[in-house]
C-alpha cells in the first residue's frame, strides 16, 4: 500500500492521538467505525487520492450513527460522504453539509504513524470539587 495523505489539521495541547487500526485494515473507498472515548468516529479511505478522513459517525438529520456506511465521493472537487439515510452530503475536510451549510459534523485530525492509523481526540479532563 502506498503512503496515505492525512487531513491537514494540527494537534492541539488538549488532544491525544489514539490508535484506531492498522492501515491495511482500512476499506478501499469506504468507511469503518471506531469507538474512541465513547464516541463513534467514521474513518474513510479515498484510494484514488490516497487520503484518509475522520468525522463523527452521527448523522444529525437521521439522528443515527450511520455515516461510516455512507457513500464517499467527490462533488465539485470536495471529498464528501453521503448519509445512507437521507443522502445529505458532508464535506470530509470541513464537516459542512453541502445542502445546508448551517449544519456541520465534527471532523478529527487523523494520521498514519508506523502503519497505525491514529485519531486525535480531546482529552477528557476530570475536575474535583
Amino acid at each position: 500500500m502506498q503512503h496515505l495523505s492525512t487531513q491537514n489539521m494540527t494537534d492541539t495541547n488538549n488532544s491525544k492521538w489514539q490508535t484506531v487500526c492498522n492501515k491495511d485494515e482500512l476499506l478501499l473507498n469506504a468507511g469503518i467505525c471506531a469507538l474512541i472515548q465513547g464516541m463513534q468516529i467514521a474513518v474513510f479511505y479515498f484510494a484514488k487520492q490516497q487520503h484518509i478522513y475522520a468525522v463523527q459517525n452521527y448523522d444529525p438529520y437521521s439522528k443515527a450513527n450511520v455515516l461510516s456506511r455512507g457513500i464517499i465521493g467527490d462533488l465539485n472537487g470536495q471529498p464528501v460522504v453521503a448519509s445512507p439515510i437521507y443522502k445529505q452530503h458532508f464535506n470530509l475536510q470541513t464537516g459542512k453539509c453541502l445542502e445546508d451549510e448551517a449544519v456541520t459534523i465534527q471532523t478529527y485530525p487523523i494520521r498514519i504513524v508506523d502503519d497505525q492509523v491514529e485519531i486525535a481526540v480531546a482529552t477528557q479532563t476530570v475536575t474535583s470539587i
